[in-house]
């Protein structure tokens, strides 16, 4: 691309839910006044089929790559005008484009259907790839929204796992759009009533004190940085994932930092990541805690 501005990237496979990405990356990317990048690349047909059947397939995608980039692109032009906008076709697989394309890329969208750790592990899914070797966030987009709303944004905080990129993003995401920002530290440790144990011998309020110290300690750097963002904090006594669904029927987005694992290791453990793209019905954005200053930082 002649802009030397990172773009927004988008991949695009025809369907429903790949429209629905280009179309909120095309927002973001008229927010954030950067270019947008629509790429259709191959899908992972699959090693166990005969030779033909997987010839058949990737000539069956080629032929039909020029036509979905064009009703994206025309569907994208007719809402933003001015946007610059490039598409590109890759005869390679979408994981690996995509992973190479978010060296330069401000950010990366794929439409995402649920993905389960089963169907992660036995499989294979781009998103999961993608974001698991992506250089900068990764956004798997799903619901119906198609543009930014003026609904707050949730943050999960687990402290140093969160990542600088996760926090300096969602800060940057709510300063933009001009919404309030959740900040969701998930508690596990508090004993629910019935727990086994003496909990008379622990002083629980002390504890969740210490808690929220830890919470507000943690993103307070962030809010000295974007003093314009309005922080909301909740401390939840639930595992990280169900923390945070526990906020996103409000919501328009939730950031989450990512460790990177590998595909068996995140489906085996239930990573708060793998749960979220399964069963969050908004946006979920995974930036990798590796990156100190993701693509979307200014």
């Amino acid at each position: 691309m002649s802009d030397n501005t990172p773009p927004v990237v988008v991949g695009v496979d025809g369907t429903d839910a790949a429209m629905g990405a280009a179309r909120w990356a095309a927002a973001i990317a008229d927010t954030f006044a950067a270019p947008l990048h629509i790429v259709h690349a191959m899908p992972d047909v699959g090693h166990f089929l005969f030779d033909a059947v997987r010839a058949a397939l990737i000539a069956e995608q080629r032929e039909s790559a020029e036509t979905i980039l064009k009703s994206v692109e025309e569907a994208v032009r007719a809402e933003f005008g001015t946007l610059t906008i490039a598409t590109t076709q890759f005869d390679e697989s979408a994981d690996k484009v995509l992973t190479e394309l978010s060296r330069r890329a401000r950010l990366i969208v794929l439409g995402c259907a649920d993905v389960s750790p089963s169907a992660a592990l036995l499989l294979g899914s781009t998103t999961v790839a993608v974001t698991t070797h992506s250089s900068c966030p990764v956004v798997a987009w799903r619901g119906d929204m198609v543009t930014p709303t003026d609904q707050p944004i949730v943050l999960g905080v687990d402290g140093e796992r969160t990542g600088a990129a996760a926090y300096r993003t969602a800060f940057e995401f709510a300063e933009r759009l001009g919404v309030t920002l959740n900040a969701v530290n998930a508690w596990p440790s508090r004993r629910s009533p019935g727990g086994f144990g003496l909990p008379y011998l622990i002083d629980w309020d002390a504890l969740e004190a210490a808690q929220w110290t830890y919470l507000l300690s943690s993103v307070e750097p962030w809010s000295r940085e974007y003093p314009s963002v309005e922080v909301t904090y909740f401390v939840e006594p639930h595992g990280a994932s169900q923390a945070l669904l526990r906020h996103v029927a409000d919501s328009q987005l939730v950031v989450v930092g990512n460790r990177g694992r590998n595909l068996v290791t995140g489906a085996l453990l239930g990573s708060t990541s793998l749960n979220l793209l399964h069963h969050c019905p908004v946006p979920v954005m995974l930036c990798h805690t590796s990156t100190a200053d993701s693509g979307c930082a200014s």
